[in-house]
């Protein structure tokens, strides 16, 4: 991650001055909504850096998660002191990104040392990334806890996990916490998903039933 500022635009792809070289944020790589101008500057994830015979071209992301990964290793030095490690990242950008947390050290809390004092960290990281919202997951070595934390804030879910080599569960869920679990079209669940590397299905107690599984509270 590096700070640069807008140089120049060349239709829809920018040209960030990064010092000593100049960085390429094609129209893919920016986040919907976000608005820079001439002189403005701005923190850029480096995804690729090909030789060509002009020099280096360095290609630049606002949109990777990568980008989300390394503002929380600025900003929380637990995580960039190795206490916190950051499992995975799920991130739609400008929109909603879901990053899950551990440590190996029982006594260290991995979410509530990335939120902050009265969210004095994650809101440092939010700004950055211009009002994006940001869920903290505890990653869970439980598979099903961990389905489970990666789709708050549903809850009273039922994780099966149905086929372990495919990494595929099945989730069920009542019908208040169904539109929370899936998320507006589709979000949460797809974001969870792509958090715990597993296929989510989500079930109504209804639909579950048809497939011959009852659920007990």
């Amino acid at each position: 991650i590096v700070t640069g500022t807008v140089q120049r635009l060349a239709g829809d792809t920018m040209f960030i001055n990064l010092g000593k070289t100049e960085g390429i944020l094609s129209v893919n790589e920016q986040v919907p909504g976000e608005q820079y101008k001439i002189n403005d500057r701005l923190k850029v994830f480096i995804m690729d850096v090909k030789k060509t015979t002009k020099g280096p071209q360095v290609f630049l992301s606002r949109s990777h998660p990568g980008l989300v990964k390394r503002l929380f290793e600025l900003e929380i030095p637990e995580i960039n002191e190795g206490i916190i490690l950051v499992y995975s990242v799920a991130r739609e950008a400008g929109t909603r990104t879901k990053i899950a947390v551990y440590s190996e050290n029982p006594n260290v809390d991995a979410v509530g040392s990335c939120i902050g004092e009265r969210g004095s960290r994650i809101n440092r990281i939010i700004d950055e990334l211009n009002g994006e919202k940001i869920d903290i997951v505890p990653y869970d070595n439980d598979e099903a806890r961990f389905i489970e934390n990666a789709l708050s804030p549903a809850k009273n879910l039922h994780i099966f996990v149905t086929d372990e080599k495919k990494k595929e569960a099945l989730v069920v869920v009542d019908q208040d916490n169904l539109s929370l679990a899936i998320g507006k079209k589709g979000l949460n669940v797809r974001l969870a998903a792509r958090l715990t590397h597993f296929k989510l299905d989500v079930k109504t107690y209804e639909e579950a039933k048809e497939l011959g599984i009852s659920i007990v509270d």
